[in-house]
């Protein structure tokens, strides 16, 4: 019965979001004839149809149609066209959205794997000791970690707009009155109207505070309530299994907002001293409108019922002694609380604007903790006073928050690269007198240096010497990391992250300039050595990650190293670079090196007896780690997750999964069962020979897949030239997108490149290259490398894939990849290219990976149909095809303009406008 009510609610909410994307539909084609007039209107109408019709029939005349419709077009009407599209798409992705919510209240009855209340259940029932979950959950950190990139290109103008039609939209499933649709439909078509009329690009560049202010609403819409909401949801869940037991604030958030410096030269100590103060500004403000809220809610009379003694005392002290609420005291000690809070502010927050009335004469609560111990009281009071239904609602909610968010928010991440530690080291050792030259010296000898240093009393930073600007900014950034430290508590700022991690001396770099901070104190190698900072390597490249356990192997031997460990908790971060590898190796070589060097380092960490915790620099694009969170968890390798997890949130995929609370809720909650699961059901279970084996096969295939990408990448002569020309990566590095620059150096080389606009490109031209190129050769080498074997080979591949979580998810993603190629597009952007040879030869090599690819995907999946498991993402992406085509199309068109010298404005807005549409259709591009 419930199986049945759950499938007629799911046919519903597809009814529904036909409706719903009907509805906004029209609702945008009269903000337009509003706006624009009869012909646009008219013009925008035949161009949505007519691509229509040729998506649902393949018919030619429809493509000739849509081509001549396209063509017609002058610049003013095709900025107007563009604008029209790409805020369809916005719109069709509310209602998807909306849908998928639907979809996720449909499958509350009937928890399947990836929720969290499927994994609670499971838990309940597998018979774990209780002792065994409540040391999981004591010791588990679960951190997305929010990050800013130059592929972000949604203005908050346009999130907050959307936010509104997105919360009017859910609001008509539960109106009953005709008149009450009528207003809810008004008021869309106002909310429509004005996302019409407000410019959808932005005018300048955007800063490094825009972008902390803009990570800052994701807080206020969804993370500062829903946090705290799902802790104590599991509280309550696991209750039965763990009665009386308080789980700490095992979700935490991370940002690399105003802290991350690697290529990007407007972050320094300023940027960081502001996204810290302005993350506690957003915090104290929703503390103190929770705080005015309980005052509000909390009006227990002692008339009623008893309170504890201890309640009676905080609100004797209470500067509020009217006799109106004399036996109200939960009320005067939340007041008492308030005041302190408010001062707490103004003290650690000065100029922000704060009424602090003069008759406050509350002092400051000196940390996270002290302002948990009064609120703790009155919840226990309440507990023993038959209250404990009023604990929920808000008490308990902020309870969690605090334990959650500290003073701080989120610990913000600083990270810069090892080639600038090493100029810097470089210069402070010769100015402090050493006549050698650090830089020019081998590792062993640069050890020997560091070593040397660390040990020493001294500093080597001196305020009577000048020097370069790129030292005082170095420096400078660790001071305020200190400060921060100090204000707003050691959670505020605590990893250092190293780009380009390559050698042991990396490492030591950083342990030298925290001590010129005032970071790292006592001796070097001693049992009183503190490094206030935990020391993060990123391993990127392929060969960073094959040297990356024999570096952490070096850093563990060292002399002391395990007093600095303790001292930070008894465990070590080390982060896992996705982009890089996949630009240096190719989507499948990525995955497979990645999941070698976890394994690697998970058994060096076991056997030195320190906790390992994992931190993946994933992006949106599956070349770049993205795709389904619980299936990438869950196809980590066993022992490699262990309860804790970092991983980044980048580009278009924070706004596609935190804008909404309700769709980053279930995020969320599937970040936590997948965490849960890999720790305690692990899918990666092979028995040992069966796992040598299909390790072989995995060996054999990322070899050949390797060879043919950098084959294609990096040694066809004239593949550089044909990705900047047959790309719109010139006109994404110009866009006014994000702070940071797109390439780490001013050429025209790959190797420059910044990975994250080189997958946003290939995105744009429908290649979507790095997601699957390598993977057909692979395929086909080893099932042809031995004709007499090949159907044993075949069976192998059809094992692993049922068998390997690693394999099923890599094969599932390119399918989904696939889905979203498009060759005939490319091959339309090839055209920008004028050397007609180097076109054919390098878009030839294209299409044939993509057809051994497709080939292969098909023979492993047994279908010729994309996606064909998953109907819900197919359908999706089936309905963005017809409204993605004219976009591709006039944005080559526009480009080939602009770039033969068209000076236009009109030009120069209209290319960001589709670039934000094929951004916004394609979704997982950041």
């Amino acid at each position: 019965m419930i199986k049945k009510l759950a499938a007629s609610a799911m046919v519903s909410a597809e009814a529904q979001l036909a409706e719903n994307i009907q509805l906004l539909g029209a609702l945008l084609d009269k903000a337009v004839l509003d706006v624009e007039g009869e012909e646009v209107a008219q013009k925008i109408a035949a161009i949505r149809q007519a691509a229509l019709r040729f998506h649902q029939t393949h018919d030619q005349q429809a493509s000739l149609d849509l081509e001549q419709l396209l063509a017609n077009l002058s610049l003013e009407h095709t900025v107007r066209v563009v604008r029209a599209l790409a805020y369809f798409k916005h719109l069709a992705n509310l209602a998807e959205d909306l849908y998928g919510q639907q979809l996720g209240h449909c499958q509350q009855n009937t928890p399947a794997p990836g929720m969290l209340s499927y994994t609670l259940a499971k838990i309940k029932t597998a018979f774990i000791p209780a002792e065994t979950i409540k040391a999981l959950l004591e010791s588990a950190l679960i951190s997305p970690v929010l990050t800013a990139h130059p592929t972000e290109v949604q203005r908050k103008s346009v999130l907050d707009i959307e936010r509104q039609i997105a919360e009017l939209l859910a609001e008509r499933s539960h109106l009953v009155s005709e008149r009450q649709l009528a207003r809810n439909t008004l008021l869309l078509q106002g909310a429509v109207s004005a996302l019409w009329q407000t410019r959808m690009m932005r005018y300048s560049k955007l800063s490094v505070q825009n972008e902390i202010e803009n990570s800052l609403t994701y807080y206020e819409s969804t993370f500062l309530n829903v946090i705290p909401e799902i802790l104590q949801d599991i509280e309550r869940d696991l209750s039965d299994l763990l009665p009386d037991v308080t789980l700490p604030g095992f979700l935490r958030m991370g940002s690399w907002i105003g802290g991350d410096r690697d290529g990007n030269p407007f972050v320094n100590g300023t940027t960081l001293r502001d996204s810290v103060r302005l993350q506690a500004t957003t915090l104290f403000r929703f503390y103190l409108q929770e705080l005015a809220a309980l005052k509000r809610e909390l009006a227990v009379s002692t008339r009623v019922v008893g309170v504890s003694e201890a309640v009676l005392q905080m609100a004797r002290t209470s500067r509020d002694q009217s006799q109106h609420r004399l036996d109200e005291p939960y009320r005067l000690a939340l007041n008492g609380i308030y005041d302190r809070v408010l001062v707490t502010a103004d003290q650690l927050l000065p100029g922000e604007g704060w009424v602090v009335d003069e008759s406050i004469a509350a002092d400051p609560y000196e940390s996270a903790h002290d302002l948990l111990e009064p609120l703790e009281i009155i919840a226990a009071s309440l507990r023993e006073h038959q209250g404990e239904s009023l604990i929920y609602p808000r008490l308990g909610k902020l309870i969690k928050a605090i334990h959650s968010f500290g003073f701080h928010l989120a610990t913000v991440d600083i990270r810069q690269s090892s080639d600038v530690h090493e100029a810097v080291i470089t210069e402070l050792l010769h100015k402090a007198g050493h006549d050698f030259d650090y830089a020019g010296f081998n590792e062993d000898e640069k050890i020997g240096v560091l070593l040397e240093e660390l040990k020493q009393p001294r500093l080597l930073f001196s305020p009577f010497q000048q020097y370069s600007e790129l030292v005082h900014k170095e420096i400078g950034v660790l001071v305020a990391v200190r400060e921060m430290r100090e204000r707003f508590g050691e959670h505020a700022v605590r990893q250092y992250i190293i780009s380009h991690t390559e050698t042991l001396s990396d490492l030591l770099e950083v342990a030298l300039l925290q001590r010129e901070a005032g970071l790292l104190r006592g001796v070097w190698g001693s049992a009183n050595v503190q490094v206030d900072l935990h020391i993060v390597p990123l391993f990127e490249t392929i060969a960073d990650l094959r040297y990356a356990p024999m570096i952490m192997g070096k850093w563990l031997s060292l002399l002391g190293i395990r007093h600095i460990i303790r001292y930070q908790g008894s465990e070590q971060e080390i982060m896992l670079g996705y982009s890089d590898s996949n630009k240096d190796g190719g989507f499948l070589t990525s995955n497979w090196e990645l999941y070698k060097a976890e394994i690697s380092l998970v058994e060096l960490f076991n056997q030195a007896n320190v906790k390992l915790r994992l931190f993946h620099g994933r992006g949106g694009t599956v070349g770049r780690g993205g795709g389904p969170t619980y299936q990438a968890v869950m196809a980590q390798p066993k022992g490699t997750v262990d309860g804790q997890i970092r991983l980044t949130e980048q580009g278009e995929i924070i706004s596609t999964r935190y804008a909404d609370p309700v769709v980053g809720r279930q995020h969320l909650e599937t970040l936590i069962a997948a965490t849960l699961d890999a720790t305690l059901f692990p899918s990666d279970q092979l028995e040992s020979s069966k796992r040598r084996a299909f390790e072989s096969v995995m060996e054999t295939l990322s070899t050949t897949a390797m060879t043919s990408y950098r084959s294609l990448v990096y040694e066809t002569p004239g593949f550089a030239e044909y990705f900047f020309n047959t790309t719109p990566i010139d006109e994404i590095a110009g866009l006014n997108l994000g702070s940071r620059p797109a390439a780490r150096k001013s050429t025209r080389r790959i190797e420059d490149l910044r990975a994250i606009p080189w997958g946003f490109s290939w995105g744009q031209c429908r290649l979507l290259l790095p997601g699957w190129y390598g993977l057909g050769s692979a395929i086909q080498h080893f099932l042809q490398q031995d004709p007499a074997l090949k159907d044993v080979r075949l069976a192998m591949l059809h094992d692993m894939q049922a068998h390997w979580p690693l394999f099923n998810t890599l094969i599932n993603n390119v399918d989904m990849v696939l889905a979203k190629t498009d060759l005939i597009v490319a091959r339309h952007y090839a055209h920008l290219l004028e050397d007609r040879e180097l076109r054919e030869e390098i878009f030839s090599r294209i299409e044939h990976e993509h057809k051994l690819t497709t080939d292969a995907i098909n023979l492993l999946l047994g279908t010729t149909q994309r996606l064909a498991t998953q109907p819900v993402i197919a359908k999706s992406i089936r309905d963005r095809l017809p409204y993605l085509d004219p976009l591709n199309h006039l944005q080559v068109e526009m480009i080939q303009r602009y770039r033969k010298g068209e000076t236009d404005e009109k030009l120069k807005w209209a290319i960001p406008l589709t670039i934000n549409g094929i951004a916004t259709s394609l979704r997982n591009t950041g």
